[in-house]
């Protein structure tokens, strides 16, 4: 899963030894997982901090967490250091972090996924937004729940509209419509309250 070279593995342990912190460990996640903007993201964690399902990886006596959302991402994902004159660099390879595009064979479901991580919520994520796929039926029918700052906006029909639905029917001709099934009496934090203007899907 997580390939940790020797020298990582003494430059963390010189790390965890510095906090003086028993049962110490590193956390790594992926950010942005399955776009473009994707990256690696390393921390010091405690045993308190672990939401249980990490997968861990033991490396010279303390353990390296891979959060469980991120591992399909991190699978494969190379850690080294090289040291230097100066000091040295951490460095990450995580070939799938970025995710790949489906293929020929993949159902339709993996497709829209795809789409919504890679180009849709990356856009609707600068109000604070996400939105996630609930179902498709027979008919081709995408059925999608809006969360965060697209939850109770105002704007939501016309991101639905303009932007979502055209960009899955356009790539994706099967699709005959793409209907919200958000509650959105219930938003907290809306990125817009009854203002009108345009997509956030461009």
């Amino acid at each position: 899963m997580l390939i940790v070279s020797s020298a990582a593995s003494e430059h963390f342990r010189r790390l965890l030894d510095q906090q003086a912190i028993p049962g110490l460990g590193i956390r790594i996640k992926a950010l942005h997982a399955g776009t473009a903007q994707a990256d690696c993201q390393l921390e010091f964690c405690e045993q308190a901090d672990l939401a249980g399902d990490e997968h861990e990886v033991a490396s010279d006596g303390f353990s390296i967490y891979v959060d469980a959302a991120s591992a399909a991402f991190l699978d494969g994902a190379e850690l080294d250091y090289q040291s230097s004159a100066t000091g040295g660099q951490l460095t990450i390879k995580a070939p799938k972090i970025k995710g790949t595009e489906p293929g020929a064979d993949a159902t339709l479901e993996e497709k829209v996924e795809y789409l919504l991580r890679s180009e849709i919520n990356p856009q609707i994520a600068a109000h604070g937004g996400r939105v996630a796929l609930v179902s498709i039926d027979a008919e081709g029918v995408v059925l999608l729940r809006f969360g965060g700052g697209c939850h109770g906006c105002g704007m939501a029909d016309v991101t639905l509209k303009q932007g979502i639905e055209r960009t899955l029917r356009t790539k994706l001709p099967q699709i005959t419509a793409v209907r919200d099934i958000t509650d959105h009496a219930g938003g907290q934090t809306p990125y817009y309250k009854g203002h009108s203007g345009d997509s956030a899907v461009r």
